[in-house]
Formats: structure tokens, C-alpha cells, sequence
């Protein structure tokens, strides 16, 4: 089993041997399901409702430390289904990511944790999402794609409102 640090040097795409080991290189190591429950509190009543379901998704993306060159990014994904009945399903994925980083900046490196990374992972979330609901007994879920990046720049833009520092206007280099 190759170790952390061996993943990190085949994403440098600097030459070995050549001095150039202070380039700028992020990527995922391997992503995994952390942790999925999906309920189904009404069944079998909820098979019988014909109106069609209210649907509530929340996301939420975190980010530990495991060492210095490699975090885990966390997608968490939480899909409620209601009827006028009651609640048909509830499907709560933690869905992650090893993501290695090595001589970036502190803004590049949490540009890349909470936009770039969330955008690889959540297509492989969003397929675990969509079977856990079909094997659940419902018609599958495919949710939207996310611009991850622009969520990205709003939040830090909100910050930064709330932080009293200058805003960029949209589109202008920060």
C-alpha cells in the first residue's frame, strides 16, 4: 500500500531530482462513504402516497486536518421526502475526500478545500445518494449540479461584508 506522501510526490508534476520540489501541487488521495443511514419511518404506508413529495436537501462541507500535507474534506448530504402523510425518506450521507496538498498558499489551499474538491466529490455523493434512495424502494433522486466554485466566492464575500473588508465587485481578481 503506497503511503501518503508517495501519492503526493506522483501529483507533482515537477520533475524529481531537479530542485524543483517547491511547486504547488493539490489532489485527491481517495474518497469514501464515511457514513449513510436512509430512514424510511412511514413504509409500507409511505408506498401508497400518490402526491408528489415536498424535498428538502441540505449540503454542508467540512474539512479536518489529518497532517500537514493531507486533509479530509467532508460532503455532507441530507435529503428529506414529505407527503402531506408524513416523511416517505431520509437519506444523510458523509461523503469524503483525502485530499494532499503540498506548498500552497493558505488561500489556495482552503479556495481548493471548500470549491475544487467538494465539485470532484460530489458527483460520486450524488450517485451513492440517488441509489440509497432507488434500494430504498423510491424513484432514484438526481440532484442538480452545484456550482461550487460561485458558492464559494459568495461566501467569502459575505465574510468579508460581515468582517467589515472591502468587497470586490463579481468578476474583478481579488
Amino acid at each position: 500500500m503506497a503511503e501518503e506522501g508517495d501519492v503526493l510526490k506522483n501529483l507533482d508534476p515537477a520533475p524529481q531530482g531537479n530542485g524543483a520540489d517547491t511547486a504547488p501541487v493539490a489532489g485527491i488521495i481517495s474518497q469514501y462513504v464515511k457514513d449513510l443511514s436512509v430512514e424510511n419511518p412511514r413504509s409500507p404506508d409511505s408506498f401508497r402516497w400518490t402526491d408528489a413529495p415536498s424535498m428538502d436537501v441540505q449540503f454542508n462541507i467540512g474539512a479536518n486536518k489529518v497532517n500537514d500535507e493531507v486533509q479530509e474534506v467532508e460532503l455532507k448530504i441530507t435529503v428529506t421526502a414529505t407527503h402531506q402523510a408524513g416523511t416517505a425518506y431520509i437519506v444523510d450521507l458523509s461523503y469524503c475526500g483525502l485530499v494532499g496538498m503540498r506548498n500552497m498558499v493558505e488561500a489556495q489551499a482552503h479556495a481548493f478545500l471548500y470549491a475544487e474538491a467538494p465539485r470532484i466529490l460530489f458527483p460520486f455523493a450524488r450517485r451513492v445518494v440517488s441509489d440509497a434512495i432507488r434500494d430504498a424502494g423510491f424513484a432514484p433522486l438526481m440532484l442538480d449540479p452545484i456550482d461550487f466554485n460561485g458558492l464559494y466566492i459568495q461566501r467569502m464575500q459575505q465574510r468579508d461584508a460581515q468582517a467589515g473588508a472591502p468587497v470586490a465587485p463579481a468578476g474583478s481578481e481579488a
